[in-house]
């Protein structure tokens, strides 16, 4: 195994022929014009008319149903929450139907008893599919359906309650250990899907919002809170939009934007103070990922601001459908507990191809352990028969107050991390040298200062 440790001086450049114009973003403008957010007629069906009070503790389930088929048979619309405190269990939206909170102080509060979320609904679980509780907010096989508005929507979640179900590493009673291994195995030894039933007694927790196999979507303005765990998930989605989000939720697994297996996504001007990564990209874990076979595929990230989280943009680890033409521009990170700006991580178990990834334009105030990080020993590391692959990785033009190191890349003698580089960049406060192992990571015209 071949490894570097590349050492910084007061003042450092580093030159390469390599160009920094990358044509690749040429593409951006075509993307762009693919994703149109979706239009509802000018319909509204207030939740209060069929029956939903606003009181904190009424069940609205029923009378937010109401309102959402009532919309739908009448061709689309928007189903409004007015004022007030709604408490719901599982909302399934239809075609044609915006979910919309009126009002600041417009607030969906989600049960947090299990039973609020059955029947089980076909889902993923961590990028393995599965029947397991209905995401708190769930649509599957939609055409033109939003979630929009100034209001709140809020998990509830908790440690005596779904955060509690996540548990220490060899937890027992009341976790989801058991029943997360169970379903990896399944998953590894290809148990036919309809055979991996999970519920009650299992402690998978489920999603916040999961929009499977939707096309035109729209989650534009709330705010979201305590989730149980990832909170946005467009899954095998077509054509969608994540614009002006506010995300604070704190937990394990609290990613706050996991598109998955999408292609033409649009993620703009949210802000993002999660437990885990801020921005995760994926495409389904190891046998489910390669057997469904559909990669991410052409993703924008612009004007958003990250704060705590493991990753302002990550790409896996359940990535083995593969990964590529993501473009991450003009963005703001910056936490004591930020780990890193840009993540690629995944294994010889999980495997995948990660390529055309750019990222530029992006200021950096304090990271926690590097700026760029691409861990292909990541969990089982080397164990596994898959390869995995990151090839070219630009960034350009990152500014950065504060890091530990600039780079954090692992890779082995049978994965491939290449083309990756690094343009007209500056690095402050640098304290330790990078780690670079078999890799091909190369920084061009860069600014580099250690700490005094």
């Amino acid at each position: 195994m071949k490894t570097a440790l590349i050492l910084f001086l007061p003042m450092m450049f580093l030159v390469s022929p390599i160009q920094a114009d990358q044509p690749e973003w040429q593409q951006v403008p075509k993307i762009l014009k693919r994703i149109v957010a979706p239009k509802f007629p000018a319909h509204d069906f207030d939740i209060t008319q069929s029956g939903a009070v606003g009181d904190g503790t009424t069940d609205c389930t029923a009378a937010i149903a109401k309102a959402i088929d009532a919309c739908a048979e009448a061709g689309g619309g928007r189903v409004v929450v007015p004022a007030g405190e709604f408490l719901t269990g599982a909302i399934h939206l239809k075609s044609n139907v915006n979910l919309h909170l009126a009002a600041t102080n417009s607030v969906l509060k989600f049960n947090t008893h299990p039973d609020a979320y059955l029947p089980a609904v076909f889902t993923r679980f961590e990028g393995i599919e599965c029947w397991n509780y209905s995401p708190l907010i769930f649509a599957v096989g939609q055409k033109n359906v939003a979630v929009t508005g100034a209001g709140t929507l809020d998990g509830q979640a908790d440690d005596s309650t779904w955060l509690a179900w996540k548990g220490r590493k060899g937890g027992g009673e009341k976790t989801q250990t058991v029943a997360r291994k169970r379903l990896d195995d399944m998953n590894n030894q290809n148990v036919p899907v309809d055979q991996r039933r999970f519920g009650n007694g299992d402690y998978l927790r489920p999603n916040f919002i999961q929009f499977q196999r939707c096309e035109k979507v729209l989650i534009e303005g709330v705010k979201i809170r305590r989730s149980p765990m990832w909170e946005i998930h467009p899954l095998l989605c077509t054509n969608v939009t994540v614009r002006g989000v506010d995300i604070f939720s704190h937990g394990a697994n609290n990613d706050g934007c996991d598109p998955e297996s999408c292609r033409d996504v649009l993620i703009e001007k949210c802000i993002f103070d999660t437990g885990d990564d801020c921005i995760a990209i994926k495409s389904g874990r190891n046998n489910d990922g390669r057997r469904v076979g559909i990669p991410s595929v052409n993703l924008i990230i612009r004007d958003c601001t990250m704060r705590d989280g493991h990753a302002g943009t990550a790409i896996g680890s359940e990535i083995s459908g593969s990964c590529s033409n993501v473009f991450v521009e003009n963005c703001e990170m910056s936490s004591p507990n930020l780990i890193c700006a840009l993540r690629l991580k995944s294994n010889a178990m999980r495997g995948g191809v990660l390529q055309n990834i750019f990222m530029r334009n992006i200021k950096v105030g304090l990271v926690k352990d590097s700026v760029l990080q691409i861990d292909f020993l990541y969990e089982e590391g080397a164990k596994g028969e898959q390869r995995p692959v990151a090839r070219n990785v630009v960034m350009d033009h990152v500014s950065v107050a504060q890091t530990p190191r600039v780079l954090n890349v692992r890779g082995f003698p049978a994965s491939e991390i290449s083309g990756v580089r690094i343009y007209n960049s500056t690095f402050k406060q640098i304290k330790k040298p990078d780690q670079i192992i078999e890799a091909d990571v190369k920084l061009v015209d860069c600014k580099l200062e250690s700490a005094k």
